[in-house]
């Protein structure tokens, strides 16, 4: 270590007086213990150790001291921030005050056309929606939804709610009882099964036989009407194993899960992953920080998580090993960022499908790609929300499709959810959109085709004069 003393130790015998440098890991004068520094290398001559000392030893306590003192004002500051919500509110940029992140709300001076929807242009059917844990089993605010969707033209909503411990009977009832022709259903492994929480080595996965009764369970809901399976992101990023470690989306145990799918004719719709931000430190950085600085619980960075490049991997060798089970990528196969790989993912794996839910945050910020991608891949993209969502946002959904307006909120929320930025409309061809908002769901899912063409007919009879 190297330490370079201030200008007020200087040599205390001659007349040069001047600066030195001491190597203490490798002077030899060190390593003897002798009370002397090596000579200076102006005068020639040797200080007394001790002083020095003396010197270095004060120097480094005020240096303590400043260090402590500085330490707690910050903390004070900071706590004096968190506990009284005037002092972080009187941060608000003005007057040439500090402005906190959360506070900042800028309003755009951009003045561009616009050109909103109120509803989609063709009927939609929304492949990715949660009636289950956004809605609670409230018939009052599933009847309030179905109103959006007859407004919005959703003719068909797949709800990815049916767990198969119970609750998938529990959802059938609550949807079906009085909207059947409006709703489709996805299983859900029921991974713990009688198991207790926190004690993995009880979980029903990790039984004999647990893929091939998991397989019947779901022929039998197949049976019963239910039109697909959902895996959940804890697949991969929480579920465990009995000695601790996560368990590896591409299991082999689990693959009679994924066979079974093929031969029923069902479709998987698989969360792996999240977004490339949740994966890295959550500092200054991070393009997603505001969003995680509000739910730490959504980063995955560190050690005791797979790499994002790992479990996509993971999930794309259970799609290589299965090619009779068509497997649809939630979230853009959760590589937004990049379409480029997604687009490789496509071509490689023809048993491969993507859609959109809470999405048009990314692609929306790469328009001029994310159309010719939506173009090119147009038979195997789906339309879906992650919703129920305000109806709000999904005009602008219809808004984001349909039409080449430029920089708008992608939501409705303000700060906006998923990033401090805009969106620009793709404008897709009316082709497309078609592919996107209905034809590839009916080609693909059970049940979709035969409630779009009930809703089509209804739709048709309301317009008659």
């Amino acid at each position: 270590m190297l330490v370079a003393w201030p200008p007020s130790v200087w040599c205390s015998v001659g007349s040069c007086e001047s600066l030195f440098t001491l190597g203490f890991d490798s002077c030899d004068v060190w390593k003897r213990r002798t009370n002397l520094l090596p000579p200076c290398l102006l005068c020639k001559k040797q200080c007394d150790l001790s002083e020095v000392f003396r010197v270095l030893i004060v120097a480094k306590i005020w240096q303590l001291r400043c260090q402590v003192v500085l330490a707690l004002f910050l903390i004070f500051q900071g706590a004096v921030v968190a506990q009284d919500p005037s002092v972080a509110e009187s941060l608000d940029g003005r007057e040439g005050r500090q402005l906190l992140l959360k506070n900042f709300r800028p309003q755009m001076q951009l003045k561009v056309a616009e050109h909103p929807r109120t509803k989609a242009a063709f009927p939609v059917v929304d492949v990715h929606t949660h009636f289950f844990y956004k809605l609670r089993s409230s018939q009052q605010a599933l009847d309030d939804y179905v109103a959006v969707m007859d407004r919005n033209r959703i003719a068909v909503c797949a709800s990815l709610d049916g767990s198969l411990n119970g609750r998938l009977e529990e959802h059938v009832k609550f949807l079906w009882s009085k909207y059947k022709d409006r709703f489709v259903i996805f299983a859900n492994v029921d991974w713990r099964g009688d198991g207790t929480e926190d004690n993995p080595a009880s979980w029903a996965c990790h039984r004999a036989g647990f893929a091939e009764r998991t397989a019947k369970e779901l022929a039998a809901a197949v049976e019963s009407g239910v039109s697909g399976l959902k895996l959940f992101k804890r697949f991969g990023l929480e579920y465990r194993n009995p000695d601790g470690s996560l368990i590896d989306v591409d299991d082999a145990r689990f693959d009679p899960i994924w066979q079974a799918c093929g031969e029923l004719g069902i479709p998987v719709i698989i969360h792996t992953a999240d977004p490339a931000a949740f994966f890295e430190p959550i500092d200054e950085t991070n393009e997603r920080w505001e969003e995680l600085s509000r739910h730490p619980d959504w980063s995955f960075h560190g050690e005791d998580f797979p790499s994002r490049d790992e479990l996509l991997e993971a999930r794309n060798r259970v799609i290589g090993r299965h090619p009779k089970t068509k497997f649809i990528g939630a979230h853009v196969a959760n590589h937004s960022e990049d379409l480029s790989v997604v687009s490789g993912w496509l071509e490689k794996y023809p048993n491969l499908y993507i859609e959109t839910a809470s999405r048009i945050s990314e692609l929306g910020r790469q328009p001029f790609t994310a159309r010719k991608f939506l173009i090119q891949h147009s038979e195997r993209i789906l339309f879906g929300t992650d919703g129920p969502w305000p109806e709000a946002r999904l005009n602008i959904n219809w808004r984001f499709f349909e039409t080449q307006d430029e920089s708008f909120a992608y939501s409705e929320k303000v700060p906006p959810p998923q990033g401090m930025w805009q969106i620009h409309g793709l404008n897709l061809p009316d082709a497309v959109l078609k592919q996107l908002y209905f034809e590839n769901a009916c080609r693909l899912i059970p049940g979709v085709k035969t409630r779009l063409m009930k809703y089509r007919q209804i739709e048709s009879e309301e317009v008659k004069p």
